[in-house]
């Protein structure tokens, strides 16, 4: 198994809303108070346009040989730049099955127009097939190939109509579900500089979507029971063994 379930935070990008709205002279606070404005304008909602965030936390399980990793790429200093370009050169070197909970739908998306912003190459992760054959059949860019397996895309049928929240189906299968903040609070904890909080968040989120990949790997018939337990026994192992408070909170809310 060479898995790499992903998951990102996002801030609005108020560099680029400074100059799309010709908001020189503003605070942060005040620019993205003037983006979510126009936005619910135009659409109803505070919720940006893709190309309008910003990534400030990209967290993982990368499940590999026989081990399991749980972290966030780079530290609470690093830029956007260094974030997404580890999340693609990471992409590039190790050729892993993607896995995420909407990452076709959402974080994916703002990983392309960052990588854009910051001129970030990642050759393997846009090939289909020019620089490796198999990749014509089995790519990260097509919607309906595996090496990016967006779980609730496929829960859903490729409808909108039937998508489901992480939260609800994380809850509904009995893990943890939200922790402490929500996406929505992720701005304001960005303003109070609270990026480690930001990051256990998005931690535990990923930890989420990969249980629920289990449980969707058992019931297409990709492990059995036993190798699900354990799966889940072998993460249980890394958390135990963690003394991050967020991992130990994760781990007793599981096991409860």
């Amino acid at each position: 198994m060479n898995v790499f379930v992903f998951d990102i935070e996002t801030v609005p990008d108020v560099e680029t809303g400074r100059k799309l709205y010709d908001l020189e002279g503003l605070s942060d606070h005040d620019v993205a108070e003037a983006m979510f404005l126009l936005n619910r304008q135009k659409s109803g909602s505070d919720f940006l346009p893709h190309y309008l965030h910003k990534t400030v936390a990209i967290s993982a399980v990368f499940r590999f040989q026989d081990r399991v990793k749980v972290w966030s790429l780079g530290d609470e200093d690093s830029s956007e730049e260094e974030l997404v370009k580890r999340f693609f050169d990471g992409v590039d070197k190790y050729s892993p099955t993607l896995v995420s909970w909407n990452g076709g739908g959402f974080d994916l998306p703002v990983l392309h127009y960052r990588a854009l912003k910051h001129g970030i190459s990642a050759a393997q992760y846009w090939d289909t097939g020019g620089l490796d054959s198999g990749f014509k059949w089995n790519n990260y860019i097509s919607r309906y190939h595996a090496r990016h397996t967006d779980v609730m895309d496929l829960l859903a049928m490729y409808t909108g109509r039937a998508n489901a929240p992480l939260d609800h189906i994380a809850t509904m299968l009995g893990f943890p579900g939200k922790m402490g903040m929500s996406g929505s609070k992720v701005w304001e904890n960005y303003l109070a500089g609270d990026i480690k909080g930001i990051r256990d968040y998005c931690e535990t989120d990923v930890l989420n979507t990969y249980l629920v990949y289990l449980k969707f790997e058992l019931m297409r018939g990709h492990i059995d029971d036993l190798t699900f337990k354990k799966e889940a026994d072998l993460l249980r192992g890394v958390l135990q063994a963690s003394e991050q408070k967020h991992f130990q909170e994760f781990l007793t809310h599981w096991q409860s």
